[in-house]
């Protein structure tokens, strides 16, 4: 008689109550079963529910080409790829779109290289104040240089107020008003602080060694930039302009804004155009395109990462890097640096506010001020009494703070599940799948939102026109951020805490609130304004979105510039632009940091 040497099963009562104890002794495997779900629906869900949009026919065209809703057609590419009107759908714009790209690149490149060895390696004159000064453009709506173009240099191709420079007796040149130039101008002037940013973040971590023995060699400073800097600088620089590229493939609102009057359209402008036209499977296409951009620019970027390590540019010594004198340069160099901020941002906003306390626009006589536009006048309500105003007000308040605390809380909780799971399958794919977001434009993925829950599936119903939609889209799309935040934060903070708290009795919400909470506080209030600082200036993701009863302060401040409503339009901007500054310097104050860190002296 044959002896069985295994061990009888445990009942299932009891298999069921030591599963619970493990739960609870190690409660990351049931958090990041229930993100590995979450995630997977809001963010493959929707690029799935693009490409099904993008190959399925919907109710409208399956009427005219006598098949059912949802049969399979290739369709919407080919009229997209391949049809009399793909020429004015998809090839003008992709063309304009990458002409636009390159040229606006170019030149934040070109500004933000210049003005960051400018800062960290010269004495020009308010070095240490421009460090700040010059991130200003990268705190404001998209939309804010664009709105004060058209301020100064609208012509009468368009209704509503007429521009400061026509006021004056000079009308401006269709191709100087809207098209390429301006669209290309604007991008440069928004996107250069991004640049450098990075280029400033570089050149201090450069080991001064470096300089210091080329220097020693006789060699002058003009040369130690060109042959030991600069060479240093080319992964920053590939990155620079990858990023800068994708940043400006996407973008919505300064192309609508300076592009529409003439009819120059770029990829983003056709794909809202499609949306509005109700061309959905077209705009799925588009949207699959812009996504396609994404994924390309991220890989190769990442590609450069790999390609570039041997440019290390810490050594195990260097210090930090002593500023050179300009000498009788000094002062042309100093204005160089001032000018560029004049123009960015100084200019842009002094723009805007005079236009709103002018009742006549470009003149300048001191009866023509007033608050007029502010408090209201002759019926008329004003920004502080409009009712289109403070509903997108409160709009942006509550969807941006919710999405915000919804972001940081989720984006730690995504960090703890990756960082205990200890590098397993599911801690991967919560890694690649919080991350993915980051890959697609926002008009993009926001479109991928528009047709997943555009109508019910299933237990989901349909947010369409609510809040609730806008506050999801920007959980997702910001998540990318908050998610390596969390995983950077978590990485810090050993087991041993909580092993002590466990060994005291404390469960797992206890341990959350009393000992992890208080070591990540920082990194939470991080990943809550920052979010919030983004959703109070976005656009791109929204413009789709929102409904009459959803507008919020970037949507809004559009809709008045279609409407002509200059005025109305840059003061909506200009609060958009104080909200945020405002909470630029709170972060800098509760995180102890410097945005612009290390710049300057």
């Amino acid at each position: 008689m044959a002896i069985s040497t295994s061990a009888a099963k445990p009942p299932l009562g009891v298999r069921l109550r030591l599963l619970v104890a493990d739960l609870r002794a190690e409660p990351s495997i049931a958090i990041g079963a229930v993100l590995a779900v979450v995630l997977g629906y809001l963010v493959l869900a929707p690029v799935a529910a693009i490409v099904f949009s993008a190959l399925r026919f919907t109710r409208m065209d399956a009427v005219r080409a006598s098949a059912k809703p949802g049969d399979m057609t290739f369709s919407y590419l080919e009229r997209v790829f391949h049809s009399h009107v793909s020429v004015d759908i998809f090839w003008t714009p992709l063309w304009n779109t990458l002409t636009v790209a390159v040229f606006s690149t170019a030149l934040a490149v070109v500004f933000g290289l210049t003005l960051a060895a400018l800062v960290t390696s010269t004495n020009i004159r308010g070095r240490g104040l421009l460090g700040f000064l010059l991130i200003i453009p990268y705190m404001l709506p998209s939309q804010a240089l664009a709105s004060a173009w058209i301020t100064v240099f609208k012509n009468r191709r368009t209704g509503g107020a007429p521009g400061m420079l026509e006021v004056i007796g000079l009308t401006p040149p269709d191709w100087l008003s809207y098209g390429p130039l301006p669209i290309v101008m604007c991008l440069a002037l928004s996107y250069f602080p991004f640049a450098f940013l990075l280029f400033s973040n570089a050149l201090n971590k450069i080991d001064t060694q470096l300089e210091e023995a080329a220097t020693t060699l006789g060699a002058p400073q003009r040369v130690v930039w060109m042959k030991v800097l600069l060479p240093l600088l080319i992964p920053t620089t590939m990155s620079v302009l990858l990023l800068t590229i994708a940043r400006t493939l996407g973008t919505f609102a300064t192309p609508y804004v300076l592009g529409a009057p003439v009819g120059y359209t770029l990829l983003s402008t056709s794909l809202y155009s499609s949306i509005r036209s109700g061309a959905s499977g077209v705009a799925a296409v588009l949207a699959i395109v812009l996504a396609i951009f994404g994924i390309l620019m991220l890989l190769a970027d990442i590609w450069m990462v790999r390609n570039w390590q041997r440019f290390v540019t810490v050594g195990g010594k260097g210090g930090k890097r002593d500023v050179a004198e300009l000498g009788a340069l000094r002062l042309p160099f100093t204005a160089i640096a001032w000018t560029v901020f004049l123009v960015a941002a100084f200019a842009p906003l002094l723009v805007m506010l005079l236009s709103t306390v002018m009742r006549e626009p470009g003149v300048f006589a001191f009866s023509n001020f007033g608050l007029a536009y502010w408090t209201g006048a002759d019926g008329q309500p004003g920004v502080f009494t409009s009712p289109e105003i403070l509903t997108a007000l409160r709009n942006s308040l509550a969807i941006a703070g919710s999405a915000a605390v919804l972001c940081g809380v989720l984006g730690l909780t995504v960090g703890y599940a990756v960082v205990r799971l200890s590098g397993g399958w599911l801690a991967g794919f919560l890694r690649q799948v919080s991350f993915l977001p980051y890959l697609m434009p926002g008009l993009a993925f926001a479109a991928a939102f528009l047709s997943l829950f555009a109508v019910p599936r299933g237990p989901i119903p349909a947010l369409y026109g609510s809040l609730s939609l806008l506050i999801l889209v920007m959980v997702v799309t910001y998540l990318p951020y908050a998610s390596r935040s969390g995983i950077s934060a978590m990485m810090q903070v050993g087991r041993e805490p909580e092993e002590a708290g466990m060994v005291l009795g404390a469960g797992f919400f206890r341990r959350i609130l009393a000992i992890i909470g208080p070591l990540q506080k920082t990194a939470l209030v991080t990943a809550i304004i920052l979010p919030f600082i983004s959703g109070m200036k976005e656009l791109s993701l929204v413009i789709m979105l929102v409904t009459p009863g959803t507008e919020m302060l970037t949507t809004q401040s559009l809709r008045f510039l279609d409407y002509g409503h200059t005025q109305l339009a840059n003061a909506t901007i200009l609060i958009i632009g104080l909200v945020v500054m405002l909470l630029v310097l709170l972060l800098q104050r509760i995180t102890k940091t410097n945005l612009a860190g290390g710049l300057g002296g």
